[in-house]
Formats: C-alpha cells, sequence, structure tokens
C-alpha cells in the first residue's frame, strides 16, 4: 500500500508540474531553472570530450543534437564523430552507440516510435536504424536537407534546397517511409546569378558574392544576416500540431497548415510587425565581414593567391555595397519554432540584442490563434533556441546548453523546469 501511494503521489506532481504550460506565458516571463535532480553525477568532460573539435579551421564541437526516445531517454549526436551518447531518461550517461552505416551523420528522430532517422550523408542517404543502432533500410533524397521531422503516418516532412541550371528552388515535401516516394507541397523559386555552366543570368544583388576560379570553379557567400536581397534569410520552419503539418515561412510571415497527406487546410499570416537592422547596424556588420575577408586573402593559400584577383574584385564590390547602405533592412517575422509539450507553438523573435540571453517568444495555441507573448530567460545557461538542442516532454525542456560560469567544457544535458514566479 505505500509504495502505492509514493507511486501515486510522485505522478500526480509529474502530472500537475506538466500542466497548462500556457498559464505560465501570460505570466509574461518565464525563467529557465535547471532541475537539480536530473543528470546528476556525470563526468562532462569525458562525455562531452569532442566539444574542442576542430575542422578545416572552424570550431565544430558545439554541432551537437539531443533526441529524446519514447521512454525518456536522451540521445546526443555529435558533429563528425561516429558515436552517439545515450543517458538514462534520469539524466544518467549510459553507454556510446553506433547507428550501423550512418558514419558520423547525426540523429534527427525517432519514426512510429521505434525507428532512428539520421540527417543524409553528402550522397543523400538517410539511414534508419532500429532505437540500438542496428540498421533497418536506407532512403535517398536528391537534394539538400535542410530539416527533417516525423509523422505519425510513417512519413517524413523535409525542407530541402537544390540548385536548377538558373535557379534555386526552396521546398518542403512529405516522403514516405516504406516506398521513399514524395511529393512536394510547397516551394520557392530564387534567381541565380550564375547558372550551373558560369553564365552571367542576372545583375549582382547587395551582399551577395561570386567568386569566378581560374580553374573553371565557383565560390559563393553572402555578408548580411537575414537580407532579403540574397533570396534565402532564413528557410522554411516545420512542426507538428494536432496530427497536422504547420509550415512557418519567416521571410513572409505565412502558416501554413496541410493534412499528413501535404493537402493544405488552412493559411494565415502573423500580425506583429517585423524589426529592421539599421543603418548603422549594417554598415558595421559589412565592415567586419570586409575585415575579415582580407585578414583571409592575405593569409591565403597558393590557391588563393593564384586566384587574386578575382578575390581582389570581391572586396571591390564588398566596399561599393558598404558605401550603399542607407535605408534600414527588415529582418524576418521570427528566428525558429518549438512546438511545446501541451501542443503549443513557440515562435521566436530574433534577439533585439545579441547574447543578452533575453527571448521574445509568441505563443501559438492549438487552435490556430496567437493568445499571448513571454520572454524566455535564464541565469546559469547561455541559451542557444533551436528545436535540435532543446526538446519539450511532460512541461520540461531537455536541452544541450552552455554553462555560464567558466568551465573547460561548458555543455551539459540539462533539464529546465519553467517557473512562471
Amino acid at each position: 500500500m505505500k509504495k502505492y501511494v509514493i507511486i501515486v503521489f510522485a505522478m500526480f506532481q509529474i502530472a500537475s508540474y506538466s500542466q497548462d504550460l500556457m498559464s505560465k506565458y501570460k505570466t509574461g516571463t518565464v525563467r529557465l531553472v535547471p532541475d537539480l535532480e536530473y543528470a546528476q553525477s556525470n563526468d562532462w568532460n569525458t562525455i562531452f570530450r569532442s566539444h574542442d573539435d576542430i575542422l578545416y579551421n572552424k570550431p565544430v564541437g558545439m554541432r551537437k543534437s539531443l533526441v529524446l526516445l519514447p521512454d525518456g531517454s536522451a540521445v546526443v549526436s555529435h558533429a563528425y564523430r561516429n558515436y552517439h551518447t545515450k543517458f538514462s531518461p534520469t539524466g544518467k550517461f549510459e553507454e556510446e552507440i553506433v547507428i550501423d552505416k550512418a558514419g558520423h551523420q547525426s540523429v534527427l528522430g525517432v519514426l512510429n516510435k521505434n525507428t532512428l532517422f539520421t540527417n543524409p550523408d553528402n550522397t543523400g542517404k538517410m539511414i534508419c536504424s532500429d532505437l540500438n543502432g542496428k540498421f533497418i533500410k536506407t532512403l535517398t533524397l536528391d537534394y539538400i536537407a535542410k530539416d527533417i521531422i516525423a509523422l505519425s503516418n510513417k512519413k517524413f516532412a523535409v525542407v530541402g534546397w537544390v540548385l536548377w541550371s538558373e535557379e534555386i528552388r526552396l521546398f518542403v515535401s512529405i516522403v514516405d517511409y516504406e516506398t521513399n516516394s514524395e511529393k512536394v507541397i510547397w516551394d520557392h523559386f530564387i534567381n541565380r546569378s550564375f547558372s550551373s555552366r558560369g553564365k552571367v543570368l542576372n545583375n549582382r544583388k547587395p551582399f551577395n558574392y561570386t567568386i569566378e576560379l581560374k580553374d573553371g570553379g565557383l565560390a559563393s557567400f553572402n555578408t548580411m544576416p537575414y537580407s532579403k536581397s540574397t533570396g534565402t534569410g532564413i528557410p522554411p520552419q516545420i512542426t507538428i500540431v494536432k496530427n497536422e503539418l504547420l509550415i512557418a515561412i519567416p521571410n513572409t510571415g505565412e502558416i501554413l497548415v496541410y493534412d499528413l497527406n501535404g493537402n493544405l487546410k488552412s493559411k494565415s499570416k502573423i500580425g506583429w510587425p517585423n524589426t529592421s537592422l539599421s543603418v548603422g547596424e549594417q554598415k558595421a556588420i559589412q565592415q567586419k565581414a570586409i575585415d575579415r575577408y582580407r585578414e583571409y586573402i592575405e593569409n591565403g593559400d597558393e590557391f588563393v593567391q593564384e586566384n587574386l584577383s578575382a578575390y581582389n574584385q570581391v572586396i571591390a564590390y564588398m566596399e561599393e555595397d558598404l558605401e550603399n547602405i542607407n535605408t534600414p533592412m527588415e529582418k524576418p517575422s521570427f528566428s525558429n519554432i518549438i512546438t511545446d509539450s501541451d501542443g503549443n507553438v513557440l515562435f521566436f523573435e530574433i534577439p533585439e540584442e545579441k547574447n543578452a540571453n533575453i527571448f521574445h517568444v509568441w505563443v501559438h495555441d492549438q487552435e490556430g490563434q496567437f493568445v499571448t507573448k513571454c520572454t524566455f530567460v535564464c541565469d546559469e545557461y547561455e541559451l542557444n533556441i533551436s528545436s535540435s538542442k532543446m526538446v519539450f516532454r511532460d512541461g520540461y525542456i531537455y536541452a544541450l546548453q552552455n554553462l555560464k560560469r567558466k568551465e573547460a567544457i561548458p555543455i551539459r544535458l540539462v533539464r529546465f523546469k519553467l517557473d512562471a514566479n
């Protein structure tokens, strides 16, 4: 009898805590507080030893992602490492597992409660395995996937893009797990400045640069974040609400809802005003890019020196764009979305101040209405707001985040309580 009472009491605690996240949001400020009973006694320096990994002179150790399994266990993937770290439902380190045939590809999610799937490799191969990493099958996508989520009908929703001869196609599709067949349900075309054969197609767009190399190749990049002049901005965001697929377009503010077979059910638009990058902010960003690029050229290898005239021409274009900055630039409506454990979709605005650790959130309920706005803050961690690093379960947020305090390896697996007091 005593055991029964204790179990019921524990279940009541979890249930009562997970109730009504909306009431917390409506208080205005939500503080993310680490649950000190979760993930205790782990040797983080060993578990996250890949934190300091370098590839092509760039740090890649923070490129980790988090997936929760149906039983509450957590799996963390590490960029360019061929193992994945598994934690128990209480956050205790269990083991390092290998996904058969997946190499260093990250685990993206769980399909049908029993199948792990990875992001595609550079040949488009997406590996599916059981929950222990045993190989089941391979699916093939003939494009670059920006995001993939599992649907409840043994299908996937995919945000992808592909280069056509004179355009870039950005799209959302539904892929069948059983047949690998695919249905594109939304797409958008962006004009390219150069064709695949190097032909000049359009006048150069501001902040968008292409280098024609002596070996016939092309190298492209842009310098201004969120710039519509580049035609890309932030890609579509996808999530599931009430067993329907929601597609949110940051650059236009559109919200599209489809059934799981890809039929459009509703279309709406975000109502809040967009913020802007001021002229001064743009100039500072562009000047920093010029300085960084000059340093790259000065320290460049033999290949850079062979193409020095082309690189210097890009510098001239960058300086020209700097001089022509004279109007504010509108930012996208939001940066990303995360669905909470009550089925609400949280739309995160682009932060007003970098590194302020303050995030403004619009809350979209299951009925398709924006109900309230709140602010997420945290005292102990530098928040990285991303669906690959933050997952809701039973009213908690499970996350991969960096501690604010100085540590040799600051990243932790943490479970946050949402405190509205």
